[in-house]
C-alpha cells in the first residue's frame, strides 16, 4: 500500500506536539531543536507495526526469535517494501530506533569483562505506521501513513483531530527544583589513572588515539519527560530526540551526526575536540580560538577524519571519499567542539544496513585503530557503555537513513538516569584537562536534571 502524506498548517511544531504522545509506549520523537543546515526536520513516530530486536547477540522479530543477522534481515525487509520518495523530507516511512555500543562490539567479536549495566536490547527498530514531520526551514507540517494497522484516510483524519484540538499544558516537573544523587564508576584520580594507562599503550605503539569514558548514574526524582524539555529548552542539538519503551526512556540532546545517507550520498561528522563556553563574550572568544587553534585538537580530529574515511572506503566508489571541511568550530549551549565533514558515493547495489555493518560504531568514540582501541577501552573502562555511543536515528524505506552518536544522552530506568561522558585520548593528553572536559560535558544533562 502507497505511503499517503498531507501537509497540515504548522501551528505547534513536532516537539510541542509531542506532548500528545510522549506517554505511549513506543512513540519516538526525533528533535532538532538547533535549527542549522543539519537540523531542517523533527519528527514524530506513532503506531509501531513491526518490531526488529538484538538482545544478547539474537535477532528477535515482533517479540519471536528469527534466523539470520538483523542486517539481512532488515535489508531484505527494506527492498521489499521499498517506498519511492521524492519529495523534500528526509523520509515518508521507515523505522525510527537505536544500536548500542554492545551491538557494536559484538560485530567485531570483541568480548567485554563487565556485566550488563541496563536491561534494555542492545537494538529495537520499530517500522512507524504514522509519522509526524516539521520542516523547520520552511515552517510547515507533514503527516503520513503508510496503511499498516489502519486505513489511511482514517489514520490521517485521526491526527488531523489530534492536532486540531491540541493545546499546550502546563509543563509539570519542567522548572520545579529536584534533588540530585551523582554517583560515578570513576573516582578523578582513578580516571587520571586509567587515562596514564592509555597513553602508555599510545607510546607503546598499541593505537593512535582511543576514547576514555566515565560512567554517572544520577538519581533524581525528575520524570524523564520533564527532564528532556529543560534539556532541550537550554541545550538545543541538532539531533536529539526522547524515545519511550515503556520501561525505560532516552532523553538526547547529541550534537554528532554519525552516518546519513540519501540518494546514495553518504555523508559523516565526527567530533574530536571541545572547549568549554565562557562567562562573557570576551572569555567565549579565547575558548573558541584556542579550540581553533589547538594542535593537538587538531591532531585528535585528523586520525578521527582516516579513520572514517578508511570505513566510508569499505563501501563507497573508489576515489568517491572526499573530506569536505577539516576543522570546523560549533558553538553548542555548554561547549565548543571542532568538527570534520566526510562524503561519499555508495557503490551500486549497497544499502543502509551495509553502510552501518563498514562504520559501525564511530570511529569518533572507539580509537584508531578501532579494534585495538575497542578492546583497550573494555580493559580500562570501569563499565560496559551500554547505549552510551552508540546510535539512535531513522532508516526509510527508500534507502535513507540518518544517525548520531549517542552522546550528550541520559539513559532513565527504574528512577536512575545513566548517562556518559568521556574524551579522545592522545600522546599529548593533560590528565587534569581530560577529565575537566568530561565534567563540561555533563553539566547540561545534569542540570536538566535539578
Amino acid at each position: 500500500m502507497k505511503t499517503q502524506i498531507v501537509e497540515w498548517p504548522l501551528k505547534y511544531g513536532a516537539a510541542e506536539l509531542f506532548d500528545l504522545y510522549c506517554s505511549l509506549p513506543g512513540a519516538v520523537l526525533l528533535d532538532s531543536s538547533l535549527v542549522n543546515e543539519m537540523g531542517r526536520f523533527s519528527m514524530i513516530g506513532l503506531n509501531p507495526y513491526k518490531t526488529l530486536e538484538v538482545k544478547d547477540g539474537s535477532l528477535f522479530v515482533d517479540g519471536s526469535p528469527s534466523e539470520g543477522s538483523l542486517e539481512e534481515v532488515l535489508g531484505a525487509y527494506m527492498a521489499a517494501h521499498y517506498v519511492k520518495n521524492d519529495t523534500v523530507l528526509h523520509m515518508l516511512s521507515g523505522a525510527i530506533g537505536y544500536f548500542t555500543y554492545d551491538y557494536g562490539r559484538c560485530f567485531e567479536r570483541i568480548k567485554t569483562r563487565h556485566a550488563r549495566g541496563q536491561e534494555i536490547p542492545d537494538c529495537i527498530l520499530n517500522f512507524y505506521d504514522n509519522l509526524i514531520i516539521e520542516d523547520r526551514h520552511e515552517k510547515r507540517l507533514y503527516l503520513t501513513a503508510s496503511g499498516m494497522l489502519a486505513e489511511p484516510e482514517a489514520a490521517l483524519d485521526t491526527l488531523k483531530s489530534e492536532i486540531t484540538a491540541f493545546r499546550p499544558g502546563k509543563e509539570t516537573g519542567k522548572w520545579e527544583e529536584y534533588p540530585v544523587k551523582i554517583v560515578s564508576d570513576f573516582e578523578k584520580e582513578a580516571y587520571k589513572k586509567a587515562i596514564d594507562r592509555m597513553i602508555d599503550y599510545i607510546v607503546e605503539g598499541d593505537i593512535y588515539i582511543a576514547n576514555m569514558t566515565r560512567r554517572i548514574m544520577a538519581y533524581s526524582g525528575k520524570p524523564p519527560y520533564a527532564m528532556f524539555k529543560s534539556l532541550r529548552e537550554n541545550n538545543p542539538s541538532p539531533f536529539g530526540g526522547y524515545f519511550n519503551y515503556g520501561d525505560f526512556q532516552i532523553i538526547s540532546a547529541s550534537p554528532e551526526r554519525f552516518l546519513h545517507m540519501k540518494n546514495g550520498l553518504v555523508e559523516t561528522r565526527p567530533i574530536k575536540g571541545t572547549r568549554r563556553r565562557g562567562e562573557t563574550p570576551e572569555e567565549d572568544a579565547v575558548l573558541k580560538k584556542e579550540l581553533q587553534e589547538s594542535g593537538k585538537d587538531k591532531s585528535e580530529l585528523l586520525m578521527i577524519v582516516d579513520l572514517e574515511r578508511n570505513d566510508l572506503n569499505r563501501v563507497c566508489e573508489p576515489g568517491s571519499v572526499k573530506v569536505t571541511s577539516l576543522f570546523d568550530v560549533e558553538t553548542y549551549a555548554t561547549v565548543f567542539h571542532l568538527v570534520s565533514n566526510i562524503v561519499g558515493k555508495m557503490q551500486s547495489g549497497l544499502t543502509a544496513p551495509d553502510l552501518l555493518r563498514a562504520a559501525f560504531p564511530g570511529g569518533s568514540i572507539t580509537g584508531a585503530p578501532k579494534i585495538r582501541a575497542m578492546e583497550i577501552i573494555d580493559e580500562l573502562e570501569q563499565s560496559r557503555r551500554g547505549l552510551y555511543t552508540g546510535s539512535m536515528g531513522y532508516l526509510g524505506l527508500d534507502g535513507s537513513c540518518d544517525l548520531n552518536i549517542v552522546i550528550r544522552t541520559a539513559l532513565y530506568q527504574n528512577g536512575c538516569y545513566t548517562l556518559g561522558v568521556g574524551g579522545g585520548i592522545t600522546c599529548e593528553s593533560d590528565l587534569e584537562f581530560e577529565y575537566e572536559e568530561t565534567e563540561q560535558k555533563a553539566r547540561a544533562l545534569l542540570e536538566a536534571m535539578r
